[in-house]
């Protein structure tokens, strides 16, 4: 999950601009470093050659670098973070080859549900894309406030109940990539992690037809046996019953969960046994 290995254009843009801030922030911390150093060598007790100045108030000179440059500064990575936050701004369109894949993402206690509503299959802690191709998503939350994140495609974003929403990015190596959830959400939220395979645009409608031979089926009964409280060591997928069941979960048509528990006694005593959300 090297941020600093992106494999996208949304990634690789992240990446500039925190590269481009370091930088911009050395320009100013390491001129102060040396002028620390040089200043305690020079004014040390043994250098004769050093003047004391016990009337020195104030100089015009030293009040213009010492205000000056960290307002450069400042002004610098201000004009990065705004520029960049709207040219990689989530909802914007990112171009690809072939037809764009539209993903369903579902945040819950604690675990990763990918709906498919195109190709009519979902997935649990698993996400398939074709390289190259423009992929549109659409986040919710099934209880509590939560953060979708992969870190070599870039934008962290959040999932909310009751909303949702967009995310554009693209892939563009072959290969396996690594998200996870960046906001706690409970006992459980260490391992709400999910893999990224990114496949050829020839293998991606093999694996959509080898996914839609299961027998397991995604309907709303399903999900809310689903959506129960656990850590999903597996990867299910199924066959989507109804294309509309995301719709269902973000204008909570399916009501919502009731949110992490607390897992420890000490906790349930502190909280008067009350949820921790």
């Amino acid at each position: 999950m090297n941020l600093l290995d992106p494999q996208g254009p949304v990634a690789a843009g992240n990446s500039t601009i925190l590269v481009d801030s370091v930088f911009i922030m050395l320009v100013i911390v390491v001129p102060t470093i040396i002028t620390i150093l040089g200043f305690a060598f020079w004014f040390r007790a043994s250098n004769p050659r050093a003047r004391y100045q016990p009337g020195f108030v104030y100089s015009g000179r030293v009040e213009m670098v010492v205000w000056s440059i960290p307002a450069l500064t400042v002004i610098l990575l201000g004009g990065v973070a705004w520029i960049g936050s709207h040219q990689l701004d989530p909802a914007a369109p990112v171009p690809g080859t072939g037809s764009p894949v539209r993903i369903q993402a579902v945040s819950l206690d604690w675990k990763w549900l990918f709906i498919y509503p195109d190709q009519r299959i979902a997935t649990v802690n698993t996400l398939t894309v074709p390289a190259g191709a423009e992929l549109n998503f659409q986040l919710t939350s099934s209880s509590v406030m939560n953060t979708f994140f992969i870190p070599q495609l870039g934008s962290m974003i959040y999932t909310m109940n009751g909303m949702v929403t967009k995310l554009n990015l693209r892939a563009d190596n072959e290969g396996k990539l690594q998200g996870l959830s960046a906001h706690f959400s409970g006992d459980g939220f260490p391992d709400m992690m999910f893999d990224v395979n990114v496949v050829s645009p020839l293998a991606f409608p093999e694996w959509v037809a080898n996914t839609a031979r299961t027998d397991a089926v995604l309907n709303a009964d399903s999900y809310k046996k689903l959506m129960q409280q656990g850590i999903e060591k597996g990867r299910p997928v199924y066959r989507l019953d109804d294309p509309r069941l995301f719709d269902l979960i973000a204008t909570q048509h399916i009501p919502p969960g009731p949110g992490p528990e607390l897992a420890s006694e000490a906790g349930r005593s502190h909280n008067g046994g009350h949820d921790a959300r």
